[in-house]
């Protein structure tokens, strides 16, 4: 891998229940590049992304993530591959029985934060990138949609992550919303953070335009605009 690359994919195949999904796929993302996956629902999209964060092992062909080496992963590996990346779900999944600020102190307290002020100062640092400060002390349930998906997306970024996986973000969204959260993954791109998200949503890759690889009958390929 080049000094500058993130994710390098060389003739791979990605499997679900011993069906192959994709097949023969090549993939490179370089540090700060923002990629929509785009294809219709179950050309392999999600399947995809979980091969990255390790869901999904990959059986054939060569896969490097951030000097991981994704074929030859030990399972005891994985914790420290995920802890690389942030990972944001169409469903926000924040967990529902607390708070906004419990939510991400959990996730820093998982991943090794003990001093209770420097998890603090992380909580309200990432709450403040994504447009919510002030906010940590708010249900879930008390949120808009949009606000959730700004939640989970701070969560992705606690433990500043190289790359961002972004999977349908704004598949609950309304279309004014969708713009917001679409932009703020922009805006953490051109930030240094590199991006991939998965969307149907041919509007928004319209409206914020960036490189688009396409899952389609099997396989991977470029989009030139």
């Amino acid at each position: 891998m080049e000094e500058n690359e993130l994710l390098k994919m060389e003739h791979v195949d990605i499997c679900r229940d011993e069906n192959v999904v994709l097949s023969d796929i090549s993939l490179t993302v370089r540090r700060g590049e923002f990629v929509y996956l785009i294809g219709k629902v179950g050309s392999g999209k999600s399947s995809l992304l979980k091969a990255l964060y390790r869901e999904i092992p990959i059986e054939k062909g060569q896969a490097q993530l951030l000097n991981f080496d994704l074929t030859r992963l030990k399972k005891r590996e994985i914790p420290y591959l995920r802890r690389k990346l942030g990972i944001v779900f169409q469903d926000f999944q924040l967990l529902t029985d607390r708070t906004v600020f419990k939510n991400l102190e959990f996730v820093l307290r998982a991943t090794g934060w003990k001093k209770r002020a420097e998890i603090e100062t992380r909580a309200d640092e990432v709450l403040t990138r994504v447009g919510m400060p002030n906010k940590g002390y708010k249900m879930p349930h008390e949120l808009s949609g949009g606000e959730q998906q700004r939640v989970a997306i701070a969560r992705a970024l606690l433990n500043t992550p190289a790359l961002i996986l972004a999977d349908e973000p704004t598949g609950n969204l309304d279309p004014e919303t969708s713009g917001q959260i679409v932009q703020l993954l922009h805006d953490l791109s051109k930030a240094g953070t590199s991006v991939i998200m998965t969307t149907h949503n041919y509007t928004i890759v319209h409206n914020y335009p960036a490189r688009i690889v396409k899952c389609e009958n099997g396989h991977l390929h470029e989009v030139r605009e």
